[in-house]
């Protein structure tokens, strides 16, 4: 068997003849070359495992191979190598397809971490991964193919586009941001960008950024040395350390205090970190993956974000688009939910959405996404019967679903009692949280808003029962006429608690 094949291409004498040194006790085979025009005739003869050119050649800059590998269709990773302190050349080159870049002076433990990475890249069969572009239609693996299940579904054009490229950009080492309304996917895209890469056997790291005490921030990410401050009894690593090797998402990016993006900025550029109490710095091999529902280009203008971290991780923008715009989706995610919420409880028969229920589901805009359609889902799965989902199931609420005139024209002509009230709350969600009235029943102003004010009946009305009961779950049910699973769902969504 033949080892890979790797072309440099530099200028310099002395640190081509360094790298060849470098790549050939890694067991590879190595050709160099002294100019763009050397390169491309080697490039002619044969195909190789990784590229790796000097940014500055006296014929050219080494972006330009960049360009045309990737406008020739090959699969061939290229790296180039920026000057000390040139991060706009290596954002360039990332941005122009580049699968990663390393600074000089050239450090041979990076040296490794990248050769290593790009000929996974090369080889994406070793890992099961499938090449770019070539993916199930609806988003699902197929299991005798042995690619990875994804997590993002959908047969909307949208979808359909959204993974082609995620599976193109799976291949580079590229920093990207997911941006993207709150409940819209961003995780799940982030877990397909590494389940499509050849880092997909390594650790994936997921790291709330606004969910960390400032104070412990650097310690979280960077890790710490026994001792290093009151409560650090033993040695620990922090995320970078355990996503070595794999990625790391920063979810909630926008979210980092100042000072925490100057530490993060430092170790994205050196891919170096320094634990807390530690005096040396340990190298780590992390695809950045970055997440907002925030716009991060406002924060870096009002001074909320930093403008040089802002262009580091936003090399490559990946947009998820709301679920109001991939209404076609909505029929699948409701089926996939449906069968993943019901196998915990082994129903019998299977849960499915009755037409009208599906097409109310459709007209609704879902402020929450994706997350949204689950907890309604969720929500309709209690009072569902004979495995089927009705539009009343459904109890779908403003803001997500467009008020009538008339039912804003609603005013009542008394105080309504807790037996009105209960009847008025099963009306409305008969009825899917519209109302029907008559045009002359408009003599008394409208609560502030009518879904909290139906929430308030229907919690004064629970905790009646609870009382009466002394707070027995199950009596209270019965009083009230509903299951037990109903009247937990309600009294979670509510929030009444026993100690009430």
């Amino acid at each position: 068997m033949t080892s890979p094949r790797i072309l440099v291409v530099d200028d310099e004498a002395h640190l081509r003849e360094l790298l060849e040194i470098a790549l050939v006790k890694m067991g590879l085979d190595v050709d160099s070359a002294d100019s763009l025009a050397e390169a491309r005739r080697f490039l002619l003869l044969r195909d190789y495992a990784l590229v790796l050119t000097d940014m500055r050649l006296l014929d050219g800059l080494g972006i330009e191979l960049v360009h045309e590998i990737v406008a020739s269709g090959k699969m061939t990773p290229v790296a180039v190598i920026t000057a000390f302190g040139s991060a706009d050349n290596a954002v360039m080159a990332l941005k122009a397809g580049a699968f990663d870049y390393l600074s000089k002076p050239v450090a041979l433990d990076q040296l490794r971490l990248m050769v290593q990475s790009a000929l996974r890249v090369h080889l994406p069969e070793r890992n099961g991964v499938p090449p770019a572009g070539i993916l199930p239609r609806n988003g699902l693996s197929n299991n005798k193919s042995g690619a990875p299940a994804l997590r993002l579904i959908g047969v909307s054009a949208a979808m359909q586009d959204l993974r082609t490229q995620i599976a193109r950009l799976a291949r580079s080492m590229a920093p990207i941001a997911i941006s993207g309304e709150s409940g819209s996917g961003k995780e799940l895209a982030a877990r397909d960008l590494h389940a499509l890469s050849p880092r997909a056997d390594k650790p994936f790291i997921a790291v709330n950024c606004g969910a960390i005490p400032e104070n412990l921030m650097e310690a979280e990410f960077f890790g710490y040395r026994k001792g290093a401050f009151t409560g650090a009894a033993d040695d620990r690593d922090g995320f970078f350390q355990a996503a070595n090797g794999g990625t790391l998402l920063l979810d909630e990016v926008a979210d980092l205090p100042l000072a925490m993006q100057v530490k993060l900025l430092r170790a994205i550029q050196e891919r170096r970190v320094r634990k807390v109490g530690a005096t040396t710095e340990e190298v780590v091999d992390v695809r950045l993956v970055s997440a907002t529902h925030q716009n991060l280009a406002e924060c870096v203008e009002k001074g909320k974000f930093r403008q040089d971290l802002y262009y580091r991780l936003n090399v490559i923008e990946l947009h998820l688009p709301p679920l109001r715009e991939r209404v076609d989706d909505i029929g699948l995610l409701a089926e996939v939910i449906l069968t993943r919420l019901a196998f915990p409880d082994q129903h019998q028969s299977p849960i499915s959405l009755s037409p009208a229920a599906l097409q109310a589901l459709r007209g609704y805009t879902f402020p929450g996404n994706v997350r949204e359609l689950e907890n309604i889902l969720e929500r309709a799965l209690a009072f569902a019967n004979d495995g089927q989902i009705e539009v009343s199931d459904l109890a779908l609420r403003a803001p997500g679903y467009r008020q009538t005139e008339a039912a804003r024209a609603i005013e009542l002509r008394e105080p309504i009692g807790p037996e009105e009230s209960a009847a008025t709350v099963a009306a409305i969600m008969a009825m899917g949280g519209q109302f029907v009235i008559e045009p002359d029943d408009t003599k008394v102003s409208l609560p502030p808003s009518l879904p909290m004010h139906l929430d308030d009946v229907e919690r004064n009305i629970i905790r009646q029962a609870l009382g009466r009961t002394q707070f027995n779950r199950t009596k209270a049910a019965e009083l009230l006429g509903i299951s037990f699973r109903q009247l937990r769902y309600r009294m979670q969504r509510l929030s009444i608690h026993e100690q009430e």
